[in-house]
């Protein structure tokens, strides 16, 4: 897919974002000056907007330094608006660089069942294949066959091997023996899908610090990346989520998913503000393509509808 056509699948997937958000601004702007009650009003509609109380005060101390009292359009408003959200977005918007000298580069993938984490594997194995690099996956969430076999038909529609264990066999035990799989065959990346029941955190912890510890007894420097996989649906629940994984691992990246059916879109600009994180890629859809890298100022236009 073309990154134009991409724009276009983005620009469509948050339309509803935009929508619940330029409405209100074209209620509240329309031939009005941009005193205190309009401010007010517009940092209401973007923490409404999902985008936070944090980032909707920084946003409005720029309206005021710039344009307090002055009339103006909705137009006017929804350009600045898409200017700041860009300047937010900015420094997190960064590719997942596979460094060459790490081989097989490891990837440890998390999220909450649900929240499209075996999807994202798939999609990225096709995007490195087509780079040119080679993969291998580990069905790492060995206690819910469902996961396993997902995880399977991406590996065959990607055309990447899937290392496999029986039912309920230790995720650590897996894990170690794909890192051994994937040095042996010389292979450059290794994605590992992991377990995502935030219902019993302790024993999630637990399983994940475990599975680090047995990669790094292989390589020391393992996991070269370990990213965090999010349903932009679920609002601000994502910010809850990176609370809870940052606890447990020291997450280098997120992946966004799910853009395509979200009025929620402007969860992206919150997890930016108050993480910092990497913000690698962005889905907006089901199929094989429909995942790229995050572009900040793409994404600003797109949320604000232009």
């Amino acid at each position: 897919m073309a990154v134009s056509d991409f724009f276009t699948r983005l620009k469509t997937g948050l339309s509803r974002s935009a929508a619940k958000l330029t409405g209100s601004i074209a209620a509240t702007f329309t031939k009005r000056k941009l005193d205190d009650e309009a401010l007010e009003e517009l940092e209401e509609q973007l923490i409404a907007a999902d985008l936070g109380a944090v980032v909707a005060a920084r946003i409005i101390k720029g309206f005021r330094s710039t344009r307090f009292g002055k009339e103006v359009t909705p137009e006017e408003v929804r350009e600045t608006l898409g200017e700041e959200i860009g300047k937010i977005l900015e420094p997190v918007a960064r590719p997942l660089a596979i460094d060459p000298s790490k081989k097989p580069f490891v990837i440890l993938m998390t999220g909450v069942n649900g929240a499209g984490k075996t999807t994202t594997i798939g999609k990225l194995a096709a995007r490195y294949r087509q780079d040119g690099l080679s993969c291998m996956l580990a069905a790492g969430d060995t206690f819910r066959a469902a996961a396993v076999e997902q995880l399977q038909v991406w590996g065959a529609r990607s055309g990447v091997e899937v290392v496999t264990a029986p039912a309920n066999t230790d995720p650590a035990s897996l894990a170690h023996d794909a890192l051994a799989r994937a040095r042996k065959s010389g292979v450059d990346v290794l994605m590992i899908d992991t377990a995502g029941r935030l219902h019993n955190k302790t024993a999630l912890m637990e399983e994940l610090r475990k599975i680090i510890r047995v990669l790094r007894k292989q390589d020391p420097t393992a996991p070269h990346a370990t990213l965090l996989t999010l349903d932009a649906t679920t609002g601000q629940n994502a910010v809850t989520q990176v609370g809870i994984f940052k606890e447990m691992v020291e997450l280098t990246g997120l992946v966004v998913t799910k853009l395509d059916g979200s009025a929620r879109g402007g969860i992206v600009v919150a997890l930016a503000e108050k993480f910092s994180l990497p913000i690698h890629a962005v889905g907006t859809g089901e199929q094989i393509g429909d995942l790229r890298e995050f572009d900040a100022v793409e994404f600003g236009k797109a949320l604000v509808g232009e």
